[in-house]
């Protein structure tokens, strides 16, 4: 399922949650104050509510246009004065998709490079929570009301988030911008700029009440992936203390292995798709000329043609879209080649996947469903579909999704434990009453497969599942709420998410295969109940 796979990131969270996600965010209501703080760039005035503080807008580089598309991240410029922060900045430049469960609420634009910051009033050297969104690299950002950080600011963290670049303006290379830095960073710029997000976290979160020694990154689907590449960076080190993994694979980069100079069998190198791109604009050539045209296209030309729908379908004609490349500098192997030898941030790790995640599949019979076991079939047969009951769309999907998010995540937990490091993995198989029922009325109904949906724990991680459900949320949907977002608060705090009067969530081991499940009751602690589905995906996972 590699390389197609995180570009469906976007199709299992609208099924479920598009219908009402775009209710206003907790933390937006009347400001009562307006909190200032002063810091390299200089003084951001921004507002408070519910008791917590929040800074949007706020630049972590230079605006991305003009001579400075496709560089790596600038500073941003120095102010006078003090500037406003209490709106969000432009989310980066994309087609946006109508059924999106986490609609942004600003226009994209490619001057997009802004953070922001929530925490409770008076904060003192707490712990931080950065967020990385998901949308396959080609669609997201800040701005939606699921992604609002109040709740988890005022459960005792600084929330920070920030808006990276996306599908061309994000991921390109070209035979010039090779020759323009021959030694430099090429090809993955909204890698890049995540990593200058993280080291604006460590240089200047103490000015906003966090401790720049506590830093922990979490992120979902390609977000997820993203999380995963910051693990695996050497230029990524020493810049978090601790991660989350929501959805986000960890076997195989899951954008493919592309490189950027070199094309492999069957995979052109980004530079060729580069110069495919500017040829659909009518630039010929491959030198300064052609990147000086490339650069003044309009941005609408530069994302035309990548959204949701043109992400995962196959259009025809040369690809003009590389995602995230093998660079060497940033990506240098895959997560699992770095898991397995130890090549990793040895930093405590949660990780996870839902019930009904994403996973690919064109299978119409139950031997292709079967196909990625080959000989051990008829196992399978027995693991997937042990009454013989399910239909072939049903076990293919959980096939797909096992391979691709499930399996996956307890190959990560199980790897990280070897090595020493402490890992804790859960599986959310949560869905709210009204979420089933909007699903039932998705355009999508027919594809989807019963259970929590891909993105759908992002809401109760955030707990802004009142922003999604509105008046629909029940005193259960609540719990379920209160208690993910405190497990992953703790996990930020300490490392482990254990505290209070909560479940004990066991550490991960391979032999007692425990997963913290969040089911329709609450959460609990078993032995995961796919143990025998997951050995099989485990031994033919290559």
């Amino acid at each position: 399922m590699r390389g197609v796979a995180d570009s469906f990131a976007v199709l299992a969270a609208c099924i479920v949650l598009g219908a009402a996600a775009g209710a206003t965010a907790a933390g937006t209501s009347a400001v009562t104050s307006a909190p200032m703080v002063t810091f390299a760039s200089g003084t951001v005035q921004g507002g408070v509510a519910n008791g917590v503080e929040f800074f949007k807008g706020i630049p972590y580089a230079a605006p991305p246009v003009g001579r400075l598309r496709w560089e790596p991240p600038q500073p941003p410029a120095h102010w006078d004065g003090v500037r406003d922060a209490t709106r969000y900045g432009s989310d980066c430049m994309q087609n946006l998709f109508p059924y999106d469960a986490a609609p942004e609420r600003t226009t994209p634009s490619e001057d997009c490079l802004y953070l922001n910051v929530w925490r409770a009033v008076g904060a003192r050297n707490l712990p931080v929570m950065v967020w990385i969104y998901g949308g396959g690299l080609v669609i997201g950002g800040t701005s939606p009301a699921a992604y609002d950080g109040t709740h988890l600011a005022a459960k005792g963290v600084v929330l920070v988030s920030f808006n990276y670049r996306l599908g061309r303006f994000g991921f390109f290379a070209f035979p010039a911008l090779t020759a323009e830095h021959p030694h430099g960073l090429l090809g993955n710029y909204g890698y890049m700029d995540q990593i200058a997000a993280l080291e604006w976290v460590k240089a200047n979160i103490a000015a906003f009440g966090g401790d720049p020694n506590n830093v922990m990154v979490f992120g979902e689907s390609a977000g997820g992936s993203s999380v995963h590449m910051l693990l695996t960076s050497p230029l990524a080190a020493g810049l978090f203390e601790k991660a989350a993994v929501e959805s986000g694979g960890g076997r195989d980069n899951l954008m493919g292995d592309r490189r950027v100079s070199q094309s492999l069998p069957g995979l052109p190198s980004g530079e060729a798709i580069g110069v495919n791109f500017a040829r659909a604009n009518g630039i010929t050539g491959t030198g300064a000329a052609a990147l000086a045209a490339l650069r003044a296209l309009p941005a609408d030309k530069i994302s035309a043609g990548l959204g949701f729908m043109s992400a995962i379908t196959v259009t025809g004609g040369p690809p003009t879209f590389a995602g995230a490349m093998v660079d060497g500098r940033i990506v240098v192997r895959s997560p699992e080649a770095a898991y397995r030898s130890g090549k990793f941030a040895h930093v405590p790790l949660l990780i996870g996947a839902n019930s009904a995640d994403l996973g690919i599949t064109t299978a119409r019979t139950m031997q292709q469903a079967l196909a990625p076991f080959g000989a051990d079939r008829r196992r399978a047969l027995a693991a997937y579909d042990p009454d013989h009951s399910s239909d072939v769309h049903l076990v293919a999907a959980h096939v797909a999704s096992d391979r691709t998010m499930v399996e996956p995540a307890r190959f990560d937990a199980t790897e990280f434990v070897a090595h020493g490091v402490p890992a804790f993995e859960y599986r959310f198989s949560y869905v709210a009453p009204a979420a089933a029922a909007a699903l039932q009325k998705s355009p999508f109904a027919k594809m989807a497969v019963s259970g929590a949906q891909h993105a759908s724990e992002i809401p109760y991680v955030f707990d802004t599942i009142d922003a999604v459900l509105g008046s629909a949320v029940t005193p259960q949907d609540q719990a379920t709420a209160d208690a993910a977002s405190s497990y992953w608060v703790n996990f930020a705090k300490t490392g482990n998410p254990n505290a209070g009067s909560l479940p004990v969530w066991p550490r991960y081991s391979s032999a007692a295969d425990q997963l913290m499940n969040f089911t329709e009751n609450s959460p609990e602690p078993m032995r995961d109940p796919w143990h025998a589905r997951l050995n099989l995906v485990a031994a033919h996972a290559r």
